[in-house]
């Protein structure tokens, strides 16, 4: 069956009433992978631009048609733990235990729980929507933002030019803990981005598995709601965000982009990185081309 047929013909665990931002990403990867997960699911989703879009609900047209429950900011993986083991005990180990989190409650706020869970190999699906920053308040940056992106908390001006720190790869670091499977998605792949969830629920039985999604955002990054697939396309054309897996065989590369888009193309159109000099495209087109040479000798 292909990806579309299987998008088209599962139920929607979402109801239309979200008050997500035009254009969203998180919105997006939220309910397709609660589309294939199906019913029979559990989700934890922390405080972040998915909680603050209405998944809770105030009746019972909105929200999620699956129970959901928002912990804390940094015990997302820690709640899900409880409930796995819950679960198991009570043999019903067939529910889906699924977190959906962004990149501020996983490589931030909520690593040390992540960590911990992931290096224990519980059995869950985490998924991070990283859209590179904490948007839900404001846009202030988070570890994986992009070095020189404009955000609330490292503004463009005479002492700083955006964020002075290289972006923390999180996806790899994860992958480290041995994992049951871990890999990157994107929505602009979605037949990619289909199959990883798929390959990930079903790791998810075994053990922890660990789904890395961009997730671009109109309203934080500055460009047009309607570029959003274009923006993630190229970001993946670019090796900014190289699509891999690491599943039982080993690491494999994806999508292979040997002849890339240039860093500099990447970043045309998209507000936050207005004020790049040409220094600081050059460094981050360093940090993309030695990534995607990592990989690509981990995937040999």
């Amino acid at each position: 069956m292909s990806y579309i047929d299987i998008l088209k013909e599962a139920e929607d665990q979402v109801t239309p009433g979200m008050s997500a931002c035009q254009g969203c990403g998180g919105e997006l990867i939220l309910r397709t992978v609660l589309k294939i997960a199906g019913k029979n699911t559990i989700v934890g989703i922390p405080p972040g631009c998915m909680a603050g879009a209405g998944v809770v609900g105030w009746n019972y047209a909105n929200g999620l048609k699956i129970p959901v429950h928002i912990p804390l900011l940094d015990n997302t993986a820690s709640f899900l733990t409880g409930l796995s083991q819950m679960y198991e005990r009570k043999g019903r180990g067939e529910v889906n235990i699924i977190g959906i989190a962004g990149d501020g409650a996983t490589a931030d706020c909520g690593f040390q729980s992540l960590s911990a869970a992931a290096e224990r190999n519980e059995k869950m699906l985490y998924v991070c929507y990283d859209n590179e920053g904490y948007m839900n308040t404001g846009y202030q940056r988070s570890s994986t933002t992009t070095k020189g992106s404009r955000t609330s908390t490292t503004p463009i001006g005479s002492v700083i030019n955006g964020k002075q720190q290289q972006q923390k790869y999180l996806p790899l670091i994860m992958s480290m803990h041995g994992l049951t499977y871990c890999a990157t998605a994107s929505p602009s792949h979605m037949a990619d981005f289909v199959r990883k969830v798929e390959k990930g629920l079903a790791a998810s039985k075994k053990g922890f598995a660990y789904l890395h999604v961009f997730s671009p955002c109109p309203t934080g990054w500055a460009y047009s709601p309607e570029k959003a697939i274009e923006v993630a396309r190229n970001a993946v054309r670019s090796n900014m965000f190289p699509l891999w897996e690491m599943d039982e065989d080993g690491y494999h590369m994806n999508v292979s982009n040997k002849t890339p888009i240039s860093v500099k193309d990447f970043i045309q159109g998209i507000g936050k990185f207005k004020n790049l000099t040409d220094e600081d495209i050059y460094s981050i087109q360093q940090i993309a081309d030695q990534r995607f040479h990592i990989l690509m000798r981990l995937a040999e």
